[in-house]
């Protein structure tokens, strides 16, 4: 009993915290009062038509973006008033997939997973090429495409590709902008399977923004919708 609910306090635990935030581009209100927190295992969805502020408010929770007004806490420090230094040790701790994957298109496979290892620590080759080989198996792909260029790679594996890169740092939150977009519903359905798979084997917190009713249906534990400016 006393497990469960040391586990059940674990999971309570904000990672994320969106409070009052605000904002305008020019005289043009995208947000006018989100308010919300994302406890630490959840795996949430934030849904809202076009032009509702889904991708600008992931943008301004990772430190991309400056809202006009409000605070933004990630991992316990506010994003927006922290030092710099901090706010890089934050990032650091969190992975983001974009929608189109962004991999660099002059790198192989295994260059792109590599990326994070060779900017962020001080491994050397052996040790980053074994890491990569790891993130590869972690997300399905084999270990003879890391020698594949991007633009070999099917939309779901370009997809799979960027997941790995984004857990090269082990994060403890994994963002997500539309991650089953162009892709066909049995290779959407296996991706659903695979940031569900990375919840619960791995404890990551995942925030998605999605349009795809199946991922809601199929793994989302929670629904946040916006609309008019606000949840």
């Amino acid at each position: 009993m006393q497990s469960a609910v040391m586990q059940s306090a674990v999971m309570a635990t904000p990672v994320i915290e969106v409070a009052d935030v605000h904002t305008r581009f020019g005289q043009q209100v995208i947000h006018s009062g989100i308010d919300f927190t994302i406890g630490r295992g959840e795996l949430v969805a934030i849904i809202g038509g076009s032009g509702s502020g889904k991708s600008t408010l992931l943008r301004e929770i990772v430190g991309l973006q400056r809202p006009t007004a409000g605070r933004v806490g990630l991992l316990g420090e506010a994003v927006w008033t922290v030092e710099p230094e901090t706010l890089n040790a934050v990032r650091r701790r969190v992975g983001m997939l974009f929608q189109d994957g962004a991999l660099f298109s002059s790198l192989s496979v295994g260059e792109n997973i590599a990326v994070p290892l060779k900017e962020h620590t001080t491994l050397g080759p052996a040790s980053i090429e074994q890491l990569v080989k790891l993130r590869m198996g972690l997300v399905g792909l084999k270990e003879a495409d890391a020698c594949k260029m991007p633009s070999e790679l099917s939309g779901g594996m370009r997809k799979r590709v960027g997941i790995a890169r984004a857990l090269a740092l082990e994060p403890e939150i994994l963002f997500l902008d539309e991650p089953t977009s162009g892709l066909d519903p049995v290779t959407a359905r296996q991706f659903d399977q695979l940031l569900l798979s990375l919840n619960r084997s791995l404890g990551i917190t995942v925030l998605l923004i999605t349009h795809d009713l199946d991922t809601l249906i199929g793994i989302a534990s929670r629904i946040i919708v916006i609309g008019g400016g606000r949840i």
